[in-house]
């Protein structure tokens, strides 16, 4: 016969043994699977999607240098060919008119006549990401982008006057994941944004 404990020598007293039931070790094993399903949830999902944060940084990579590219380019009240465009201080003064939104006439991005000013990027989009020379980025031939220009107010100056352009870069990513990145770009002075 086994000895029992100092405190309980009589086996039918109310002494009882410590340790688990059936009860209490089936309850524990059913919480600890739950935790362990939430988890392994968890984790499943952040593997799925790991590559999610890679191509939204790609993305915004490349709508902040097509946005610099853009917000580079002179705004003036006539287009770069015109003979006023370094004096003209409205678009009467312009000898060709007022430049509007969007290329003229046989001018691109990329070879002569080029885009010579802001507006001439309106409605300007690839598919398939190229540099300023037309040379495809290697790996980002999935993506896409498109540039909108358009009249806005900012602060004082009103969306008639003309002196204040809001930039919209979308770029498309090759899961259809879209990120669109917005910049202003104001006229200063007549010559003053050559």
């Amino acid at each position: 016969m086994y000895p029992l404990s100092t405190h309980c020598r009589n086996p039918v007293s109310t002494c009882r043994l410590r340790g688990i039931s059936l009860i209490e070790l089936v309850i524990f094993i059913a919480v600890v699977s739950a935790a362990l399903a939430g988890v392994l949830a968890v984790f499943i999902q952040s593997t799925g999607t790991s590559a999610d944060p890679m191509l939204r940084r790609q993305s915004l990579s490349i709508a902040e240098s097509l946005l610099e590219e853009v917000s580079l380019m002179p705004l003036t009240f006539c287009d770069g060919d015109d003979p006023n465009v370094t004096t003209a201080a409205s678009t009467a003064d312009c000898k060709s008119g007022a430049d509007a939104i969007g290329p003229e006439s046989g001018e691109n991005r990329f070879a002569t006549p080029q885009f010579d000013n802001v507006n001439d990027y309106g409605s300007y989009s690839t598919k398939g990401i190229v540099d300023i020379t037309n040379t495809a980025v290697a790996r980002l031939s999935g993506y896409s982008a498109s540039v909108a220009v358009t009249a806005a107010a900012l602060n004082t100056m009103t969306a008639a006057s003309g002196d204040v352009l809001r930039i919209s870069v979308t770029v498309t990513d090759p899961h259809g994941g879209t990120l669109t990145l917005d910049g202003y770009r104001t006229r200063h002075a007549p010559n003053a944004s050559l």
